[in-house]
This record gives C-alpha cells, structure tokens and sequence, in this order.
C-alpha cells in the first residue's frame, strides 16, 4: 500500500482491508485482467447503493468453509448454495464479506481501486467468449444473457 493506492482507496471511501476483500472477489470472478475494471465497476455499483453484491465466488467460499473443504472443485452454483448461512455469502447478506476469499493480485487490487464507471449492475459468464463475461444495466437483460448461459452450462454437462 503505497500512498497513492491509500488515497485512491480514500477517494472511493473505502479502506485497505475493505480494496482487498472486494478485489478477491473480483479476481476470483474473472482471470481476465483486462475485465477487471468493469467487473469492480458493477460490484461498486451494486455496494454504492446498498444492494447485495451477489457474487458467486463468496457462495463457493462460504460453502466449502461450511463443509470444511476447500479442495472441492464448484464449477456451478446451485440455488441450495445460496441458502447457505455464512457472513461470507454475499447473496445473503449485503456489504462486504467480513474478509477476503482468496490473495488477490495487484491487478484486482488495482482494478478495485480504478473500478470503471458505468451503468452496469449485472453479469454472467459469456459462452461466446469464454473466461469473459456479458454485462447488461437491466434485470430483463441480464436475464436473457442469463438463459444463453444456462443452456450452455446444461450443454456442457456441468453439473456441479
């Protein structure tokens, strides 16, 4: 934490430890460097305004801290998964889990920190592109990028 990444996080009103948890997040939802930016865009959205981050990789976290594993393999998110109690489980409670999931690296961090200011308060992976992701300002949107996803993962076969 230099004094420029201190500022940056003081401009964006939220502290160190908060740039990290949230930059976790960020780098567990997409390796894409390149989309980092927006997808920090869309969860400084969501928390600006007090709506839940729904972010998928805290339900993966908060499931295997449940189950006391963390070598299971979540490729797919069940609606069960979203029920589970857990500090951590952002789709249950609103803010920032209490603390990271992972070590982000300075790419998420920064992303966090220069989060790109847009409309957008969905996502889901894009099966076009993979490893990217379809942004949409809408619910209808999101959920007709949604269905495209859907099908896709039921065609894949993933199941879990």
């Amino acid at each position: 934490w230099n004094e420029e990444r201190k500022a940056k996080a003081k401009e964006i009103d939220l502290t160190p430890n908060e740039v990290y948890t949230l930059a976790a997040i960020v780098q567990k939802e997409t390796a894409k460097v390149d989309e980092r930016k927006r997808v920090a865009g869309v969860y400084m959205n969501r928390y600006n305004r007090g709506i839940k981050l729904d972010a998928d990789p805290t339900v993966i976290y908060a499931v295997k801290k449940k189950n006391n594993d963390f070598d299971t393999v979540i490729k797919r998110v069940l609606y069960k998964d979203l029920e589970t109690d857990s500090p951590y489980n952002t789709y249950k409670y609103a803010g920032l889990p209490p603390g990271p999931i992972a070590m982000p690296d300075i790419s998420a961090i920064d992303a966090v920190l220069n989060y790109e200011d847009h409309d957008y308060y969905y996502f889901v992976a894009n099966p076009e592109k993979p490893g990217y992701h379809k942004f949409a300002k809408t619910l209808r949107q999101h959920n007709n990028n949604r269905q495209a996803y859907v099908r896709w993962i039921n065609k894949m076969g993933i199941n879990r």
